[in-house]
């Protein structure tokens, strides 16, 4: 009778063993799905960034032609030492164009090789008031040239279309005649009085031609 009973249990146990082994690996079979599922989606996740760039605000956007950013203005306190973000504007490069002195309307050759006119199109999406001046802090730099100045006087009356204080919602567009070194490299507006920016307010690529 003992026999016959250990004979059983012997059954029961291995019949116990393959029932875990088979939930076993149902269980791993689901949890790799489920990786295989979190995986798959992750790079679509990994590719959404939120607008403005939120994760480094005082970072300027480089465009190229066609293109829409948006940056942060601000001023600093009456110390002045800490700087205060007050608004938010966004800039769109509309069109980039190299001139002749001629086609430009001046009688003056471009000092550093090229002029370029460069339109731009300001909105303030803020909640509060936005100054911009250009005239003065446009700067170009090339592959194998450092930065260098870029605003000229002939382009100021044209850069006064941009350079404004632009209240809540206004929107201007205006060009800017710059002097460059050659067709392409990046202008950029370094009008920000920010101590712990990490860069020019705003960069453009200029096209190669």
């Amino acid at each position: 009778m003992r026999a016959c009973v250990r004979r059983a249990v012997v059954p029961a146990v291995a019949m116990s063993a393959v029932l875990l082994a088979g939930c076993s690996s149902q269980s791993d079979s689901g949890g790799s799905a489920s990786q295989r599922e979190t995986t798959a989606e992750a790079p679509g996740r990994a590719t959404v960034e939120p607008s403005g760039s939120a994760s480094s605000p005082r970072r300027g956007p480089v465009l190229e032609v066609g293109e829409t950013g948006e940056f942060a203005t601000g001023v600093m306190d009456e110390d002045g030492t800490t700087y205060k973000v007050t608004s938010k504007m966004s800039v769109e490069v509309v069109d980039a164009r190299y001139l002749t002195a001629e086609e430009a309307g001046t009688p003056k050759e471009p000092e550093n090789g090229q002029y370029v006119k460069l339109t731009l199109k300001l909105k303030n999406i803020g909640d509060a008031p936005a100054e911009i001046r250009t005239y003065g802090r446009m700067e170009w730099e090339g592959t194998d040239t450092a930065a260098q100045a870029a605003s000229t006087p002939d382009g100021a009356g044209d850069g006064r279309r941009l350079d404004t204080t632009y209240e809540p919602g206004q929107s201007r567009t205006g060009f800017l005649l710059l002097d460059v070194g050659d067709e392409g490299g990046t202008v950029s507006y370094n009008g920000s009085e920010d101590p712990d920016a990490e860069g020019p307010v705003f960069s453009v690529n200029l096209p190669e031609s």
